[in-house]
């Protein structure tokens, strides 16, 4: 069995040095054939690095679908993402013949990566590259259930936002996924299912399976926080970074995963300091991973529900019932696209219509014809992407001109691929379809012309709405449900600018609570700006308590 190929940094090859550097937090020991050094579902595995001998990366192992993934050589270190985040593993690492191992406990590894910045860079380019390629091997945990299956849909998109390989097998096509679940003694009412190493999960909550994978899970009833971050695109992931990194205890909520909206973007291009972009899912898993070096504490999922005003402090409801008192509050929940008011969408909501074009939807639909509503820099961003996986992708624009709300480099890019269809002024009327998607009608907004054109696939990137009915009536809102902050907004709850408070730029009606990002009202809709107001939401608090 040869050696894999490195691919584009996901297998580099440690120096001397530096194996001598991981030296000095592990243990060398022998490995033998079919050992199994960790397994998937494995917590908390040991960091390998391989001395002598070959060692395989195998998924599924003792399963009649069996697979290797790669083989790794002398120099090699064997894990990914989840060995950094306490995720549970994958895969399983078997050596194919006899050589020798450096075996370095997981929370030796995090501190080294955290210590030492090339080294540290190494390994976690490293382990980002490995995640990406295990998504597109539709490698690590499997999804099974129906197309049709409402909680199917939101078990894959769970598992999509999260970062979490995972691969999606289909009752309704795959005739070895009934076999399997019959195999299992699991009931048609039972499914989904999901499956990781030994683990069988009977269609489990949001919460259950990230439990079962590792993500952290929400605190005790009544914990409290200096600052307590509610959502974590851009925004909230900075004042996570800076809060922690000022020794705020921070918690950060998020109802489904870390990266927001723009943790489903394919590539950030205008993002300074990537000349060559960035995916929104990278941007937010490095971003994690150095709000925790601080010690801010990630709480996925866990959807706030009300917040409310306790003398200095301040108490969000959780939906699980549970709740966490802050002193300071930053708003970050961002807003949601705004779904299309055409006829049967709530049906094909449940497997054809996307909110994201991100890997995981690719999958979905690759060799197919697909259909995208809108006409910003989201829309441009999931045609360039989706161009690769689609065989024909439509891109439906209301406004006359591509130039209204997308970005110039984006329009060159979108204009000079073959397989993307650009239809201006034109208006989506009808989804059409007996199970799934199958064709859209579009209309001509002069004509009034309609036409049907093929498409297996829906994604809709059309205006934004605002993350703000948990708040009640508790901050001050403008006229489409966005947070008010500074001169913007009305003292509330009795304060007056008469008590010594004055408000500033980014404080809300409530002393003590920001908003930034996409939810606060007048904000610029851009990755740098958002991470530009998270940084100075938490200068701005520590302003406010600083003695005079």
């Amino acid at each position: 069995m040869a050696e894999t190929p490195d691919l584009n940094g996901a297998y580099p090859r440690l120096s001397d040095p530096q194996i001598a550097a991981l030296s000095a937090l592990g243990q060398r020991r022998p490995a033998q054939p079919e050992e199994i050094l960790f397994a998937e579902g494995d917590r908390n595995c040991d960091f390998f690095v391989v001395l002598g001998g070959l060692v395989a990366v195998v998924e599924g192992r003792g399963t009649p679908e069996e697979r290797v993934i790669s083989v790794h050589g002398c120099g090699r270190f064997l894990g990914e993402l989840g060995l950094l985040t306490g995720e549970a593993s994958y895969y399983s690492a078997v050596p194919v013949e006899a050589g020798e191992v450096l075996a370095v406990p997981a929370d030796r590894l995090r501190e080294l990566v955290a210590q030492d910045p090339a080294l540290g860079d190494l390994i976690l380019r490293a382990c980002l590259i490995w995640r990406s390629i295990l998504i597109g091997l539709g490698a690590g945990l499997r999804i099974i259930g129906s197309r049709y299956s409402p909680d199917t849909r939101r078990l894959r998109d769970f598992a999509a936002r999260n970062r979490v390989p995972a691969r999606w097998l289909d009752l309704e096509a795959d005739q070895g996924a009934e076999t399997l679940i019959r195999q299992l003694g699991v009931t048609p009412e039972e499914t989904p299912i999901v499956l990781l190493g030994g683990q069988l999960l009977r269609n489990p909550g949001n919460a259950e399976l990230a439990g079962a994978i590792g993500l952290p899970a929400p605190g005790p009833p009544g914990t409290s926080c200096d600052l307590l971050v509610v959502g974590s695109g851009p925004a909230g992931l900075s004042a996570a970074v800076y809060g922690a990194s000022e020794g705020l205890q921070t918690v950060v909520l998020d109802g489904t995963a870390a990266g927001g909206q723009a943790g489903t973007t394919s590539r950030i291009e205008n993002y300074l300091g990537f000349p060559s972009g960035i995916s929104g899912a990278e941007l937010a898993e490095r971003a994690v991973l150095q709000a925790r070096k601080f010690g801010a504490h990630f709480v996925v999922p866990a959807e706030a529900t009300s917040i409310r005003a306790d003398d200095e402090s301040y108490t969000v409801q959780l939906d699980d019932g549970t709740s966490i008192t802050a002193t300071s509050v930053v708003l970050a929940t961002g807003a949601r696209y705004r779904r299309l008011p055409i006829p049967r969408l709530d049906y094909f909501e449940q497997m054809s219509v996307y909110y994201a074009a991100s890997q995981a939807e690719a999958q979905f639909c690759a060799g197919d014809p697909v259909a995208i509503v809108g006409g910003g820099n989201s829309a441009g961003q999931a045609a360039v992407f989706l161009s690769r996986y689609a065989e024909q992708v439509t891109l439906v624009v209301r406004e006359h001109d591509l130039g209204e709300y997308m970005s110039r480099y984006l329009i060159d890019q979108v204009r000079r691929i073959p397989n993307v269809r650009i239809l201006l002024g034109t208006e989506m009327r009808e989804l059409l379809g007996d199970q799934a998607l199958e064709a859209i009608t579009i209309e001509d907004r002069q004509t009034g012309e309609r036409r049907t054109l093929p498409a297996r696939a829906l994604f809709i990137f059309i205006g934004m709405t605002p993350c703000t009915g948990w708040l009640g009536d508790l901050v001050e809102l403008d006229e489409h449900g966005f947070v008010r902050t500074g001169p913007d907004a009305s003292p509330a709850g009795g304060t007056s600018e008469g008590s010594g408070w004055r408000r500033s730029a980014l404080e809300t009606s409530r002393p003590g609570i920001y908003a930034v990002g996409d939810v606060r009202s007048g904000s610029a809709k851009r990755v740098a700006s958002a991470v530009g107001e998270g940084a100075m939401a938490i200068w701005l608090a520590f302003e406010r308590v600083r003695p005079a």
